[in-house]
Order: C-alpha cells, then sequence, then structure tokens
C-alpha cells in the first residue's frame, strides 16, 4: 500500500470577505458564510456536516468550482449545464494549493449525477478517436443500472488515486452495506495518495479515523467528532431505544 503524502493537493480555503459587496444576501447571509474566514483541509479526508438548510452544498459546489470542477459534477473536463442555478461565492473563494498537483479529480453531485449520466451518453454518441467515456465507468450505461449501482460504478471504476474527490451526499441511494464498501474505498484511495471532501449525512461514511469533521451550524463552522454529531447521536439512540422512540414520536402527533 502506499504512503500518503505530507503534503496536499488542497491545504484550504480563505473568504476574500473585503471584496464580498453585501452579506444582506444569498448565499453571503447564511451564518456558515458570514463567518467564515479560513477552513483547512485535512490532508486525506474532510467531513463537512450539518442540518439541511446550512450552506453545505452551496459551500461544496463553491470549493469544486473554484478547484475548476463543473457545478454539476463530473471531472475538470466536463462543460455541460442543464441550470445555472450554482451562485457567485467561488468568485470569492480562494484556494491554498498544496506543492503538488493531483493526476485525478472529480466532483460528484448525488442530486445532478442523472445529468452527468446522459452528458457522458451524448459526448460517447458524438464519437472520438479516444476511447469511449463511459469504459473509465465500468463500461455499462450508468442509466441502465439502479442509482445505487451507478453512484458505485463511479466510485469503484472511475477513482483512480492521486485524486482530489469532492463528494457531496455521496450515501444517496447507497444501502448501508454499499456504504460500509465505500469507506472502504476511500480508504483504498487514501492509501493511493488521494484527498477527500465530503459532504454526509451519514453517520458510517464519516467513519474514517485519519479526518476532520466540520460542523455546519446557524453560527458558524464548527469542529467536531463522529460520537458528538447528531447524526450518530440519534441514529444510535433510535437503535438502542426504538420502541421508546417510537413511543415517544407517535404520542407527538
Amino acid at each position: 500500500m502506499g504512503r500518503h503524502s505530507p503534503d496536499r493537493f488542497l491545504r484550504g480555503i480563505r473568504l476574500d470577505r473585503d471584496a464580498i459587496p453585501s452579506f444582506d444576501h444569498y448565499p453571503f447571509n447564511l451564518g456558515v458564510i458570514r463567518s467564515l474566514g479560513k477552513l483547512d483541509f485535512h490532508p486525506k479526508v474532510s467531513y463537512i456536516v450539518g442540518e439541511n438548510g446550512m450552506g453545505k452544498s452551496t459551500l461544496m459546489e463553491s470549493i469544486a468550482v473554484a478547484w475548476g470542477f463543473n457545478p454539476e459534477g463530473g471531472t475538470r473536463n466536463f462543460s455541460f449545464s442543464t441550470q445555472s442555478t450554482h451562485s457567485d461565492l467561488h468568485k470569492y473563494i480562494r484556494l491554498v494549493r498544496g506543492a503538488h498537483k493531483p493526476r485525478d479529480g472529480f466532483f460528484f453531485r448525488a442530486e445532478s449525477y442523472y445529468n452527468l449520466a446522459t452528458n457522458i451518453e451524448e459526448l460517447d454518441r458524438e464519437g472520438s478517436a479516444g476511447p469511449r467515456i463511459i469504459d473509465s465507468y465500468g463500461g455499462k450505461s450508468l442509466h441502465e443500472q439502479s442509482h445505487g449501482e451507478s453512484f458505485f460504478a463511479a466510485f469503484l471504476h472511475r477513482f483512480g488515486g492521486q485524486g482530489l474527490y469532492i463528494l457531496d451526499e455521496p450515501e444517496a441511494a447507497l444501502s448501508p452495506l454499499r456504504q460500509m464498501a465505500m469507506l472502504s474505498r476511500i480508504h483504498e484511495l487514501v492509501q493511493k495518495n488521494s484527498q477527500f471532501i465530503i459532504s454526509t449525512h451519514s453517520p458510517i461514511l464519516m467513519a474514517y479515523p485519519d479526518s476532520i469533521i466540520y460542523n455546519l451550524t446557524p453560527d458558524g463552522i464548527e469542529t467536531t467528532t463522529l460520537e458528538a454529531t447528531d447524526h450518530y447521536i440519534i441514529m444510535k439512540q433510535f437503535l438502542n431505544n426504538k420502541e421508546k422512540m417510537l413511543h415517544e414520536l407517535f404520542d407527538n402527533l
């Protein structure tokens, strides 16, 4: 197994606060952005967690677009767009790059993965001198597989190592067993000198030991541990006290 470089591809980000015209409008009025100065990333795995509405996807998208990825996902070679709804936050994000450049990279967005799969088929139909794009995803049309199968096909076949992988809620459509398999795949790629930035609600995916977890709150960003996240606490309480939790939930109706 490879040994991870002490350096990293993306050391962190800085928000150019002085260039922002106003913090009164979206997305700059989000508590997370209003309080953001800098955010340092772990050389292996960094997690962005928190409740919906805190700005996780907005922040992830801005990092990916600032790096050069397509807002709807894919590699830096994809330029398709089905809707221009991404914010301007990326214009004010300053990347703090490491000394090394990745050989690979991918921005995974669960919500727009269907559009990515469609674009791959369109490009392959147009033809080129090189191999089909779908061959690097396992060779089988992503539309001819279930959501879970097509998601996992990208993680398994397309991610080659020595890459920067930005994943926005990759657990979507993945069973708990597949989430554990993905955690194993993340470890395999980390051993191949890869770096991950992952937004997730899954306590399973948050469990990678050599990592940092950032929790997004209405007041800003805090560092936390897996066991201190609401995702872990609530899931554990429910599984350990299912009958009591169901009774309390139904009594409140």
